[in-house]
């Protein structure tokens, strides 16, 4: 009898299978996108359209003890049959016509994934048969590792939790990959009943469950009876956890970007970004109710985000957590001086050992202040920026003009705000302008890359971002290394040590900011604290609260500093050891005299931007080639420079230079009132 109702069965498959439409996975290929870090480790999944978890994994993936388990409970003939295992259809057949329904359906792993492929409500013959259908078709298709992993990613674990690598971080909070057996086994019983053994609804049901497993994989050898019982002794989690949500704001924008991408890898280290996470979330707590900071991190090499941490806490209302700080348009406060400091550098207006004035002085409509209200006298260009002076840098500012050393700034791609209708003036060198974090970091990562400003990177494979500013210098190479150099000997914050990176501070007027951005030839680190809404918070300092959290993320990122290296071309000497004209920079000389006494100060020749041919291309260049120099007006002795070292005692308005090789410089001259100009050239 048994037999016959085989054959009658197999002869009604072969008649159903002519009526079937062809197998569709369109609708079970729909997974989550998940951002993945450098690594592939997960920072943040995203539900499908309809609100479903339903994250993609492959067997590979999943602990193998796991795997032992559902097929010794589900379907021990699973790597025999063909997506029907004869012998279960032939008890579910008996079982039929001796109770006269379907008592159970015999369902292969390969029969519940045809199902879940192809939902339907009904328990009939019509269906049944569907089922097998599709089983066979899909073992043809996809292989028996291909129908598992079909498994594993759309078995239902209760409410919108599908797929055992949702279900695994939903429970137990980690991935399927390693699991232990009470933990194999519950996730073996859910998918029976979803909905009936819930633990985090029903976890008596879902314990019972459960321990069914674990007595049937003991009964068949998958684990030892021992391992079984202390398996059963463990507690059976009781709600969901909620889903990793690291780098959140970066996670988001790159979904929003690219929403149809299921899989979206970041260029951001996980474990980076996880440490600084905490580190902010800390800080930000300790200072206040209202308090939010934000940290970036970036590789100086590729240019490539290693962290982005935009607020404390993404679901934190209270610190308005869902903004990203390190986008957001804000006073920088001091932290742009070094740029100042690096255009008169590179122009051959100053060297870290010229003397500069910090006493109280009055510029047309603007009286400077330094923050601690006194004044240092006479002090170097180094000490100077070190001790973050005001009134030096204001000076310096209105020698190298407001105007140019903003145009620098957006030449190098950092978007500058200032306050409308009005044009750049001297109150830009203690942060009367507006830019992001990440445009900071970025001009700081220049000092570390010889002048040149990466462009960013945000996902592996790709290129610099749709919009993303290119690659463009902000100083010269020499310009560069002065400031890097300088910028770390500056005094560390407390219980921090000195010389180990290059940073530099600010705090915006009315302490609605503290930013701290540091760096060594690997990594910039850019750090700012304040409140969202930009309201004032009393003693929000740069140096007293960004500084240490910058200090703590560059000891998070790990080995040892590594300090920017020096270009052969700079100039390492004493104040003494300068052109008489670099060696003090003084306001009691009027700096119109040169064109009171006759024309401004300028270089005639060579003109800005040039490309000069004077064989050094060739295969075998000119001997002793030269450059002719020549100035017009200014007051004598004038000194020539290039790439911020003299040329060779020369006071005339007329010298020579010769180039050792081919390649970019800048030749600057200066004149005895500390007037300067200067030209970039391209000698070939």
């Amino acid at each position: 009898m048994a037999l016959a109702v085989v054959g009658l069965g197999g002869f009604a498959l072969w008649r159903f299978v002519a009526t079937l439409p062809p197998l569709d996975l369109t609708q079970a290929g729909l997974r989550s996108t998940v951002v993945l870090d450098r690594e592939a480790r997960l920072l943040r999944p995203f539900a499908t359209a309809d609100g479903r978890w339903r994250l993609p994994v492959a067997g590979a993936q999943v602990d193998p003890r796991f795997r032992a388990m559902l097929t010794a409970y589900e379907d021990r003939r699973f790597a025999d049959h063909p997506g029907i295992d004869p012998a279960a259809s032939l008890r579910a057949a008996g079982q039929w016509l001796a109770a006269g329904r379907i008592v159970s359906g015999g369902s292969t792993l390969s029969m519940q994934v045809a199902r879940l492929v192809e939902p339907r409500a009904e328990r009939s013959l019509a269906a049944k048969l569907r089922q097998m259908v599709r089983a066979v078709q899909l073992e043809r298709r996809l292989g028996k590792d291909g129908v598992l992993d079909l498994y594993l990613a759309l078995a239902p674990y209760g409410g919108p939790v599908e797929g055992v690598r949702a279900a695994s971080l939903a429970y137990f909070g980690r991935e399927p990959a390693r699991l232990s057996f009470a933990e194999s086994a519950l996730l073996v019983a859910l998918p029976q009943a979803p909905e009936a053994r819930r633990p985090d609804r029903f976890p008596q049901a879902a314990r019972r469950a459960r321990d069914r497993v674990l007595a049937i994989a003991a009964a068949q050898g998958v684990i030892t009876a021992a391992e079984a019982e202390a398996a059963r002794a463990e507690p059976v989690p009781t709600r969901r956890k909620p889903f990793p949500m690291l780098a959140a704001h970066a996670a988001e924008a790159a979904h929003a970007a690219d929403p149809t991408a299921q899989v979206i890898r970041l260029t951001l280290d996980g474990r980076l970004q996880a440490s600084l996470e905490a580190l902010a979330t800390e800080r930000a707590a300790a200072l206040g109710p209202g308090i939010s900071a934000a940290i970036l991190a970036l590789d100086n090499r590729t240019g490539a985000v290693l962290a982005q941490v935009g607020s404390p806490g993404y679901l934190d209302a209270t610190r308005a957590g869902a903004i990203d700080m390190t986008g957001a348009i804000r006073s920088p406060g001091s932290a742009l001086k070094p740029f100042i400091y690096a255009l008169a550098f590179e122009t051959g207006l100053a060297h870290p050992e010229t003397q500069l004035d910090d006493r109280p002085v009055r510029f047309p409509g603007y009286a400077p202040e330094n923050f601690d209200l006194g004044y240092q006298g006479t002090v170097t260009a180094r000490r100077a920026l070190q001790l973050s002076l005001n009134v030096p840098a204001v000076d310096l500012l209105e020698s190298v003009g407001a105007a140019r050393f903003i145009a620098r700034l957006r030449a190098a791609g950092a978007r500058i705000d200032l306050p409308r209708d009005t044009a750049p003036g001297l109150p830009v060198a203690l942060g009367g302008l507006g830019i992001t974090l990440t445009d900071l970091a970025r001009l700081f990562a220049g000092l570390a890359r010889q002048g040149l400003v990466p462009s960013l990177t945000r996902r592996i494979g790709d290129g610099p971002q749709p919009g993303a500013a290119p690659e463009a210098r902000v100083t010269e190479a020499v310009a560069a290394w002065y400031v890097a150099d300088t910028l770390r000997g500056a005094p560390p914050p407390d219980n921090a040590l000195a010389g180990r990176i290059a940073y530099k501070t600010g705090t915006s007027y009315g302490y609605r900011d503290a930013l701290a951005v540091g760096f060594d030839r690997r990594v910039t680190i850019a750090v700012w604290v304040g409140r969202p809404d930009g309201n004032a918070v009393p003693g929000l300092v740069g140096r007293v609260v960004a500084a240490p959290i910058l200090f703590d993320a560059f000891a998070r990122f790990g080995g040892e500093p590594d300090p920017v290296p020096m270009p052969r071309e700079a100039l390492v000497t004493t104040t003494a050891g300068l052109p008489p004209p670099l060696r003090h920079i003084r306001r009691d000389i009027p700096k119109t005299l040169s064109a009171a006494l006759g024309a401004p100060l300028r270089i005639a020749y060579p003109p800005d931007g040039a490309r000069i041919d004077l064989g050094l291309s060739d295969a075998e260049p000119v001997p002793a080639a030269s450059l002719a120099l020549k100035a017009l007006g200014g007051v004598p002795p004038l000194t020539w420079m290039v790439d911020g070292l003299p040329v060779a005692d020369s006071p005339r308005r007329q010298s020579a230079w010769a180039p050792e090789g081919a390649g970019f410089a800048r030749i600057s001259v200066m004149d005895a009132t500390g007037a300067s100009d200067s030209v970039r050239v391209r000698i070939e």
